[in-house]
């Protein structure tokens, strides 16, 4: 455990001292993908519970109507 946490003060070392565009660039490219999935997860969570405990429940989720239910 000892190991992970020195390589873990050495990456945030080199994070802190690098300039501000590297962190920006660095930050974005893990954070926008993560924040996308996350909010991709919430929706699906909420729209799945909202069909199963919502007034309607014999209402399919969005995400899983075909392209043939959404139409009529």
């Amino acid at each position: 455990m000892q190991g992970l946490s020195d390589w873990w003060d050495d990456v945030e070392l080199w994070l802190s001292s690098a300039p501000f565009l590297v962190q920006f660039a660095l930050v974005m490219a893990v954070l926008l993908p993560l924040c996308v999935v996350v909010a991709w997860l919430i929706d699906r969570v909420v729209d799945y519970a909202s069909a199963r405990f919502g007034h309607a429940p014999e209402e399919t989720p969005l995400g899983s109507r075909s392209s043939t239910d959404a139409d009529s």
